[in-house]
């Protein structure tokens, strides 16, 4: 069974810092392609980062320099640190494998608070 489970959402203001942690199980990790998305309140879903097999990384325009992604293989762990956030970064946060099958973690609330 295939599980990608979210934490590390809550409530930070700005100019704070959070961390967001994905647990992969039941995949093999180590050459899936991860991904952050994330969904604010009326709008699509957008890609916000991304981590290769090989570690390399890709960003949104939006946050760029603020925002870094990296991955734990022996973990099977994702991360997105979120340093200076924004309150446009307000959004539910999804984890995702990208490449083979896709798969959808169940989302973790960030607000960000002015």
């Amino acid at each position: 069974q295939v599980q990608l489970v979210e934490s590390g959402g809550g409530l930070v203001q700005t100019g704070g810092s959070l961390r967001l942690s994905c647990a992969a199980s039941g995949i093999a990790f180590s050459i899936s392609t991860m991904g952050w998305y994330r969904q604010a309140p009326g709008k699509q879903r957008e890609l916000v980062a991304t981590v290769t097999t090989g570690g390399g990384t890709n960003y949104a325009e939006s946050v760029k320099g603020r925002f870094t992604i990296s991955r734990d293989n022996a973990k099977n762990t994702v991360y997105l640190q979120m340093n200076s956030p924004k309150p446009e970064d307000t959004a539910v946060y999804y984890c995702s494998r990208i490449n083979l099958q896709r798969y959808w973690g169940q989302g973790t609330q960030v607000t960000v608070s002015s």
